[in-house]
């Protein structure tokens, strides 16, 4: 199954402005239908040096770049291998896939502005084995196909193999969207079998060599991109006035984390040989016969005769693409006008308007998608930010295993349960046919979603046995739309900010001239920014005199005795003059007009590309974080430069407060001022991993002492962390150069990011922070207590030597912690290492210890009621080390001052397995049965209590901090996504 991509307004193809004069001179000479019919074969060879990205392929990097993708576009393949496995031929076959298909050691670089394609060389394909306990497997399986891929280093293939037995095993390969599609599917499975017969035979393989690469299909693509450009006008025209379904709410742009929800119900061979026949008899295929019942189904559900649904469409037809491997799909819009409500026509009438919109659509397969968005502008989303495309449908087939010779196959199914739509309705084929609906719970609810799916699947079935029956016989019923929030307060603006849960209280000053300006104080461990609540304002209350121009976060909104707001003491308004001239130069540049200071982004013809290469371009003069997603947020120049006024206003307060408490620290140290004398807080503070679970904790807890802080993310994750005080350093482990800028001028280093899985990355970061770092505040590094391998049972002291066997994980920490320790006689500042155990707490990051690990295995187990096995008691204590993230901070914060030592325990507390899972058992309602033997999982042997002694005071838990509380929270987040 393919993946079709939502979130439109954020897919727009690069396009310099100048050629759209050229396109638009294209279109009129040439007519659309001259745009899809394109001159002879791929050429092979198309160009020296690096290629262009594909139009699908810049959809998935802008998404990536933006903060839209994770493992949405992950393409996770598990079989089941029963049999003899020869591992070595495995690798070798592995290796050879990539050697032959370039697209699979293809990193995407970003050079001038612009996106690339690199190959890199080819390379061993790792291919590691781990050892999977009784229940545990498919918890390894989600948290390996979860992982994130780094579209710049590459590649976008790795594999994993679980063994469960001798001659049982599971293979894994995550290949990430980018590089692949559905129909690339059949030949990556062919070619793998092929070449490890010829592996495990020692011959060569005889396959034949491929006859183009993927970058020569991208600039061929890319060479008709005048005659698509035209094509894509005459799509958009097509689209003009039609509105996103009712039933949908919208989604904010900028949430990564779209979690799905799948309701299932079985059909019978039966049904699926109605709906065939059915086809058969209208000259529709059976896809045309499923959209259409979607089609029926969603009219009855809300009352609209208008409707446009997304279905995927390849470029595969011609015959040297067929066996290339490479992102091929587009999303093909298809519009369908059918009879008014006040009529009541038959399904067959309905079937015959889907068949000429869906031919009409699949006649012009090959205009990309993100085209059409640029074409249509803002009225590619409703007036309350949903996508006009957020319907999807499709018919499946279940995923095929990757039948390898002389092994017996069974596919495995990894759902990592993300939406790409706000909706979409499926029927799956197979030996046990199925009608499914996926919604996104943020843009349908529960009870709306599964009295559709029902509705769906009443209707299927009903089809199948008679379609000439008007659509008031059929299954279906009305359901209502979604209610707009009733206003709470004068302004729309105060009650839409009022009804926001993060929000504790609002206001809004309308000046006598310019602008209304928007107040509010806010709540959370990991706050909205005030761009993020403008951005929800303008999606809530659209453009126009309702949307105030910025949303200035305050500690506390001043207002009178009576309650009434107090003006004067609001702070004043965004100085956006002063920012105003550059955002309307850089405008200009990547426009090609000085544009007025109130004009829409996606009016002057802005689309994603050009607002990454807008925020780079500000964020380099202005030295102010800044993103893509900002600009495509804050959309006017004129509330870009309020952005970008009240950011640098936050930097200056946070550094006013930092020099205040330095005064008052000096006075009541030494009755009066003490120019030179050593201050009590150090100046910048350089914190990695920021938007992560325990950076982001770190990073509160920095703000709240006043500490000015500069963050280095990813641009496209800058708005997680921009606030007051955050000074963003954009930057990126795998890139030295910029951990060395980054570090260069901070007094203070806190290193908390890692990847986990990169050994020699993560050690080239330490080198390169080693190295910038010259300030004479502290270096912490956020280590592990797995540094530690597996000591004696008992207690384990602060800083003993380590005991074998180390995980790679431990092993990276360790070889990390010992560049610092080595650097530490050079250094002019205090070096520490925190070892902390495992990490609990509220933010999404960390609640996701409880789908990974042995504790993720126990979690997952009581969910699904299924037994719980421990290690048998006589074996001694067992269980989990843990710390709260904000007593971890604590901790954090007072080494980066005081550094206690140079390797410390950072410990909240330790709690047994037996306890551990009978409060999952209670939290979550389970059945599930716990028990004690020889079988439990060999992870969960885990004897050591870790003593915290130099950091004992921060670590003092607070009201809530203790593990049932912080369990309770964490379990609570977790079911609610």
């Amino acid at each position: 199954m393919t993946a079709p991509l939502d979130q439109a307004d954020l897919l727009r193809r690069a396009r310099r402005r100048t050629s759209a004069a050229a396109d638009a001179t294209t279109a009129s000479a040439a007519g659309p239908a001259s745009a899809t019919r394109a001159p002879g074969p791929v050429p092979r060879g198309t160009g020296p040096g690096p290629a262009p990205l594909s139009h699908a392929q810049q959809r998935m990097w802008l998404m990536e770049r933006l903060g839209e993708g994770g493992p949405r576009y992950h393409v996770p393949l598990a079989t089941r291998l029963r049999g003899p496995l020869d591992l070595d031929a495995l690798a070798a076959a592995l290796t050879g896939l990539t050697t032959r298909h370039h697209v699979l050691r293809t990193r995407y670089a970003h050079h001038d502005d612009r996106p690339q394609q690199r190959t890199g060389p080819a390379a061993p394909v790792p291919l590691p084995v781990r050892e999977a306990a009784p229940g545990a497997a498919a918890a390894l399986l989600r948290a390996e196909a979860a992982r994130p891929f780094d579209l710049a280093t590459g590649p976008a293939l790795r594999a994993l193999v679980l063994r469960h037995a001798p001659d049982d095993h599971t293979l894994l390969l995550t290949l990430h969207h980018i590089a692949v599609d559905g129909g690339s599917l059949p030949v990556l499975a062919a070619e793998l079998a092929a070449l490890y017969a010829a592996a495990a035979e020692g011959r060569p393989s005889g396959l034949p060599e491929p006859e183009l690469q993927y970058a020569d299909y991208a600039r061929w693509e890319r060479a008709r991109d005048d005659r698509l450009a035209a094509a894509a006008a005459e799509r958009s025209a097509r689209l003009a006035g039609a509105r996103p379904l009712p039933l949908l709410r919208a989604v904010p742009p900028g949430t990564p984390e779209r979690r799905a929800v799948l309701h299932a119900a079985p059909l019978t061979a039966r049904t699926l040989d109605g709906l065939r026949r059915l086809g058969a008899r209208h000259g529709a295929t059976p896809f045309t016969v499923v959209l259409a019942a979607a089609f029926a189904a969603l009219r009855t559900a809300t009352g609209a005769s208008d409707l446009v649904l997304g279905c995927a469409g390849g470029h595969r037809a011609r015959p040297e693409l067929r066996r290339l491997i490479g992102l091929q799909v587009n999303t093909l819009p298809v519009r369908a006008r059918l009879p008014e409500p006040d009529g009541d026509p038959a399904f067959t009438t309905v079937l015959a308007a889907v068949r000429t919109a869906l031919l009409d659509a699949q006649e012009h397969h090959d205009v990309p998608f993100d085209l059409v968005v640029e074409r249509l502008g803002p009225a590619a989303r409703g007036e309350d930010g949903t996508p006009l495309l957020s319907v999807s449908c499709d018919l499946v087939r279940p995923a095929e295993p990757l039948a390898l010779p002389g092994l017996t196959a069974e596919a495995v199914e990894v759902d990592l349960a993300f939406a790409k739509f706000g909706l979409t309705l499926l029927v799956e084929e197979g030996p046990r046919p199925r009608c499914l609906l996926q919604h996104d719970p943020a843009a349908l609810d529960e009870p709306t979603a599964r009295r559709l799916h029902a509705a769906f699947t009443g209707l299927l079935t009903a089809l199948a046995a008679d379609a000439d029956r008007p659509l008031s016989a059929l299954p279906g019923e009305r359901l209502a739309t979604p209610a707009p929030a009733s206003a709470r307060a004068g302004h729309p603006a105060v009650a839409a900010l009022l009804d926001d849960p993060r929000v504790t209280d609002a206001a809004l000053h309308l000046a006598e001239h310019g602008p209304a300006l928007a107040y509010a104080s806010v709540r959370g461990p990991v706050a909205p920014s005030g761009a993020d609540l403008r951005a929800a304002l303008r999606r809530r209350l659209g453009e126009g005199a309702r949307l105030p121009l910025a949303v200035t976060l305050l500690d506390r909104i001043p207002r009178r005795p009576d309650g009434t707001l107090d003006p004067a003491r609001l702070p004043g308004r965004p100085d956006a003059p002063a920012r105003l001239p550059e955002v309307l130069d850089a405008f200009a540049e990547l426009l090609g007009a000085r544009p007025p200071a109130d004009a829409d982004f996606l009016h002057l013809g802005g689309h994603s590309l050009v607002a990454v290469q807008l925020a780079e371009r500000l964020r380099g003069r202005l030295g102010l974080p800044l993103t893509g997603l900002d600009v495509l947020e804050q959309r006017t120049p004129r509330a870009l430069a309020a952005l970008l006024a009240t950011r640098a206003a936050e930097r200056r307060t946070a550094a006013d407060r930092t020099a205040a408490d330095r005064r008052s620290t000096d006075r009541r140290s030494t009755g009066r001022p003490a120019p030179g004398a050593p201050a009590a807080r150090a100046g910048t503070v350089l914190l990695t991993g920021a938007s992560g679970g325990v950076g982001a904790a770190v990073l509160q807890e920095l703000l709240a002492q006043g500490r000015p802080v500069r963050a280095l993310v990813r641009p496209e994750s800058a708005h997680l962390v921009a606030g007051a005080g955050v000074e963003v350093a954009e930057g990126d482990l795998a890139d030295p150069d910029s951990l060395r800028r980054a570090a260069a001028g901070a007094d203070t280093v806190i290193h908390a990011a890692c990847t986990f899985t990169e050994h020699a990355v993560d050690l080239a970061a330490m080198r390169a922070l080693v190295d910038g770092w010259h300030g004479t505040g502290g270096f912490v590094f956020v280590s592990s207590v797995d540094a530690y391998g597996c000591p004696a049972p008992g207690e384990v002291p602060e800083g003993a030597p380590p005991a074998g066997p180390l995980t790679p994980y431990g092993r990276a920490k360790l070889d990390c912690e010992r560049i610092l320790l080595d650097a530490a006689p050079r250094a002019r500042g205090p070096v520490s290492v925190v070892r902390p155990p495992i990490v609990w707490g509220p933010h999404r990051r960390l609640r996701d210890q409880l789908r990974w690990g042995s504790t993720g295995a126990l979690y997952q187990a009581a969910l699904a009621g299924r037994p719980l096995l421990l290690p048998p008691v006589d074996s001694g204590w067992s269980g989990a080390s843990w710390v709260h993230s904000a007593a971890l901070a604590r901790a954090v914060a007072e080494s980066a001052e005081r550094a206690p030592g140079r390797i410390v325990n950072a410990v909240t507390g330790h709690v047994s397995w037996a306890d551990l899972t009978a409060e999952l058992v209670r939290l979550l309602g389970s059945l599930s049965p716990v028990a004690h033997g020889p079988d439990a999982d060999p992870e969960l042997l885990r004897p050591w209590h870790y003593r915290a002694d130099a950091l004992a005071a921060p670590l003092r838990p607070e009201p809530g901090e203790d593990w049932r509380a912080v369990l309770a929270a964490m379990t609570a987040g977790t079911a609610a996504e």
